[in-house]
């Protein structure tokens, strides 16, 4: 079980995270429901919904990159804060290889996601 430093409850429609901003926390839900969304083209899509026990934060935390999706409550939403000391001792254990490996793969997911919406869009406007 990941280390929790603290909890945080989000109303429905409430925004935990917004495209675009820093930060490089990454949360647990401990109840409720999350939506990850993307503005893309002017629209707004949905990338997913996460569920109790999901993580998500992770690629701003491992790539360091600003968020590449906004984080939004589904009804009321509580969830875990990840112990950042816990995890930046975890993630600096890895070797440098591995480190770059994981920021390679984080970036790779934002490309794909990226590439993705494109097809989803043009689906969309069919």
């Amino acid at each position: 079980m990941l280390p929790i430093t603290n909890y945080e409850t989000y109303h429905d429609g409430q925004i935990i995270f917004e495209e675009g901003s820093h930060g490089d926390w990454l949360y647990e839900i401990d109840s409720g429901s999350v939506e990850l969304s993307k503005k893309f083209k002017g629209i707004n899509v949905v990338i997913e919904i996460l569920q109790s026990g999901d993580i998500f934060g992770e690629l701003a935390f491992i790539a360091r990159v600003p968020r590449t999706a906004t984080a939004r409550a589904i009804g009321e939403t509580t969830i875990g804060i990840i112990d950042r000391n816990f995890l930046d001792e975890e993630y600096n254990k890895l070797s440098q290889y591995f480190q770059s490996i994981l920021k390679t793969l984080a970036l790779r997911l934002e490309k794909t996601t990226k590439a993705l919406m494109d097809i989803k869009i043009d689906k969309t406007a069919l």
